[in-house]
């Protein structure tokens, strides 16, 4: 058995910033990623002969000055600005997102137009108190009109549930600072261009940095440099057993690499990002809490990437699709987010993004019914003839949004509480790990702030308020330091 200070369980963000900060320190320190070639989990690159698409799309903006730093140290030579363009297609036809007042009022027409704006008045005079599902939480800030056209239909394809059965805590955090009172004044200076540059909302921002060949090239030279400063980054590795002793204190780690092998390690520390409901599994002895690990749930996606000379001009990076009478979510256009991504320099490389449960009818089918099912739909959308369709690849993505249903939150207190009193050493990290809908650069701060933890051998930071609390959040390391000297944040012992 050999020894390690620290196993961190996933080479995602948050994982691998976790894993850079100990390595930057002197701590001894190795990552078992599960995938055989790419780091970055759901942030990572595919390359498809020669094509580049990420999992997703990851725009590197944050208001951490830190994160912000984190990048340029660890990529400095390889960032590009692009122009964020993003568009609403519904009912056949498309809205500039952010909205543009003018056009969106010409597309719905004045009748609807009219009846959004009284259906918004009528929630604001008679509100839903205290909130408690998705539905109401929105009809309370757009109105239920509002809600019915852009809202409803694309969460319920993301989420696979009804709008009712969503907690408020989802929008409350991803819909955060919007109001639809701001979105139209926003507009309508966006109309008239009258609107300074830098102005707005996060979710408003009209460019981003964006490493030119995909977000995987952050991750790839993350690992290296964990390498090139004594750490190790294991592929191939799947933990499958956490073994906990109560008088040393120490876990016993076990993996299993890609050829089947098994590997056992024995770890002062561990850091997961992996799924709560897997790692509680893996642990003896069993967990109390593992039922309520359990009842946790996950929504899967997969993308059909479709290649091809297309005769469509296209300049979106993205396009979110809240028609109902297709199956697609949202459409990807990687040569918008980086040229470097396409090799030939001249094809399109359309991303149709499928939201499913792992098992499901679309994440079961044969890969070339996924291509004819895209390719008709991306034809009756507009984006892209069917015929200009030459090639086509289709990545699935397990587990890539924890759920926020009714229970989700109380299955998680409960986890953390006996973590925090029985698990000494145990540290969750990132969106999975901490099942919460984190943003790249909040998962990459609670992997920087656990890893600080860690090194100063007490629990200095409260990583569960990441994005929870939106000062702490956007501040970052120093934002935290402030926080907790002014008594706003209780870091939470949990050693």
């Amino acid at each position: 058995m050999e020894f390690v200070e620290t196993a961190v369980i996933g080479g995602g963000p948050a994982g691998l910033i976790a894993a850079y900060t100990l390595a930057k320190n002197g701590r001894d320190v190795v990552v078992f990623e599960k995938d055989p070639v790419y780091v970055g989990g759901i942030s990572r690159t595919v390359n498809y002969k020669g094509f580049l698409f990420d999992i997703g799309g990851h725009r590197f903006f944050s208001k951490s000055k830190e994160i912000v730093d984190l990048w340029n140290e660890i990529l400095p030579d390889d960032f590009i600005d692009r122009p964020r363009l993003s568009r609403i297609y519904y009912n056949n036809k498309f809205y500039a997102y952010p909205l543009k007042a003018f056009e969106a009022l010409f597309n719905l027409g004045p009748f609807e137009s009219a009846l959004c704006m009284a259906s918004f008045a009528y929630a604001k005079a008679f509100p839903v108190s205290d909130p408690k599902t998705f539905h109401q939480w929105v009809r309370n800030q757009f109105g239920e009109r509002l809600f019915s056209i852009f809202f409803k239909t694309y969460t319920e394809k993301v989420w696979g549930m009804g709008c009712d059965e969503i907690s408020s805590d989802w929008a409350a955090q991803r819909i955060k600072g919007l109001n639809l009172g701001a979105a139209i004044i926003d507009g309508m200076r966006r109309s008239l261009g009258l609107r300074k540059k830098g102005e707005g909302a996060k979710s408003l921002i009209e460019s981003f940095r964006y490493p030119r060949k995909g977000p995987g090239m952050m991750w790839e030279a993350c690992a290296k440099k964990i390498v090139e400063m004594g750490g190790r980054v294991q592929m191939g590795r799947t933990v499958e057993g956490l073994a906990f002793d109560e008088t040393s204190k120490m876990w016993t780690v076990t993996v299993r690499r890609a050829d089947g092998q098994v590997e056992t390690f024995a770890a002062r520390n561990v850091v997961s990002s992996a799924p709560i409901n897997e790692l509680m599994a893996s642990i003896t002895p069993t967990p109390l809490s593992l039922l309520h690990a359990r009842d946790l749930k996950y929504r899967d996606f997969l993308t059909v990437v479709l290649i091809g000379k297309s005769s469509v001009d296209l300049p979106d990076n993205w396009v979110y699709i809240h028609d109902p009478s297709v199956q697609v979510g949202r459409v990807q256009n990687f040569r918008s987010w980086s040229p470097e991504m396409i090799p030939d320099g001249v094809s399109t490389c359309l991303g149709l993004e499928y939201f499913c449960f792992e098992g499901d009818g679309l994440w079961a089918a044969k890969d070339e019914d996924l291509v004819e099912l895209a390719k008709k739909e991306i034809d009756k959308i507009g984006l892209m003839r069917a015929e200009d369709v030459a090639d086509a690849s289709v990545v699935r993505q397990a587990k890539a949004y924890p759920v926020y249903d009714d229970r989700y939150a109380q299955n998680v207190e409960t986890i953390r509480m006996e973590i925090s009193g029985r698990y000494p050493g145990l540290h969750l990290v990132g969106r999975n790990g901490m099942h919460k809908y984190n943003n790249q650069d909040h998962a990459m701060m609670t992997g920087l702030l656990t890893a600080l933890n860690i090194v100063a051998g007490q629990n200095i930071y409260d990583t569960w308020q990441v994005n929870e609390d939106a000062e702490y959040g956007e501040a970052g390391v120093s934002g935290a330091q402030e926080a907790l000297k002014s008594e706003r944040l209780v870091p939470r012992k949990v050693a």
